[in-house]
């Protein structure tokens, strides 16, 4: 693969996470079984707000298809990074590689978006409590999921068209364990400041704004709570305000500092850390926090293992 003055490449070689040999067996182990927690508790979360008719809510609509993105965010590197701790030739083809990288940013954002309508969700039910069902209706709910589609996928093919306008020379060795935008642009030996022109802009818009938006609902939020007395209503909607904000938090610590800061990230070692944190441990994580910290979910999920233990008698 290495041939020299080469314009471009028909695959990478992904070097992979930096654990030593012996220490292979017991990590792919770990990161298979956090992969399966994250495939299942997820799958779990879409089949309760399935079932439940309690749970056909707003805010259960947009956790579904959080549910959904976190199960396909984590498949489109984990299953990859699992194979080649046992592979002892890492590639990847290009077109395998300018795809992983397309679906996995689509993901990102998408996420973001979701969140971000997640935390709307939550400024209408306790700020407007009694313009909730008006201001919530299906077809809202509908166009904002439409929108995190279109704008993720806008977001995901510019970088996508920018890339594939590289050409990567002699190293083909991608010092990471999958194919990442800015692992990527470190090895082309083409001019990469429109990448990373694009890269800063978009990411104003998919991370930036909608973190700030974020912000700008629960400012609204606590300034309704600490004007009036606690009701029944708002102790209810805050129920998953917990939730949401500890899904905001693992979220955002992670995706700051590796896409709108790229030149402060020099420590490869460090990078595949944060890469691990939202692929591996957020998607696998956000399962038990909603259903932890959420009646709703906990009753539907005692209700869900009640009928299984009745049909199984």
């Amino acid at each position: 693969m290495r041939r020299e003055n080469q314009s471009s490449v028909s695959e990478f070689l992904l070097l992979g996470l930096p654990i030593r040999p012996e220490q292979q067996a017991m990590f792919f182990a770990l990161f298979l079984g956090m992969y399966l927690t994250t495939v299942l508790g997820n799958l779990l979360v879409i089949l309760l707000i399935r079932l439940d008719s309690r749970l056909h809510t707003p805010v259960y609509f947009f956790l579904s298809h959080l549910a959904f993105t976190d199960v396909s965010f984590s498949s489109v590197t984990v299953p990859k990074m699992l194979m080649d701790m046992h592979a002892k030739y890492k590639s990847i083809p290009y077109e395998g590689c300018i795809s992983q990288m397309y679906f996995f940013i689509f993901f990102t954002d998408l996420d973001s978006f979701l969140i971000t309508s997640m935390a709307y969700d939550r400024y209408a039910a306790i700020c407007h409590p009694l313009h909730y069902t008006t201001i919530m209706r299906e077809e809202l709910c509908a166009l904002l999921v439409a929108i995190s589609w279109i704008l993720s996928c806008a977001s995901s093919l510019s970088h996508t068209l920018l890339l594939t306008q590289l050409s990567f020379c002699a190293d083909d060795a991608i010092p990471h364990f999958f194919c990442d935008l800015g692992a990527l642009l470190k090895i082309s030996c083409s001019g990469i400041f429109l990448n990373e022109l694009v890269m800063f802009t978009v990411g104003v818009v998919v991370i930036t704004l909608p973190f700030i938006c974020i912000l700008v609902s629960y400012g609204y939020i606590g300034a309704t709570i600490m004007k009036g007395p606690s009701t029944k209503g708002i102790c209810k909607a805050l129920s998953t305000c917990g939730s949401h904000l500890s899904i905001v938090s693992l979220y955002y610590e992670a995706i700051f500092g590796q896409y709108l800061f790229p030149k402060l990230s020099n420590f490869i070692d460090k990078d595949i850390i944060v890469a691990l944190m939202y692929t591996v441990v957020t998607p696998m994580l956000n399962p038990f926090i909603y259903s932890l910290r959420n009646r709703d979910m906990k009753e539907a999920l005692g209700k869900l293992f009640g009928r299984a233990t009745s049909l199984s008698r």
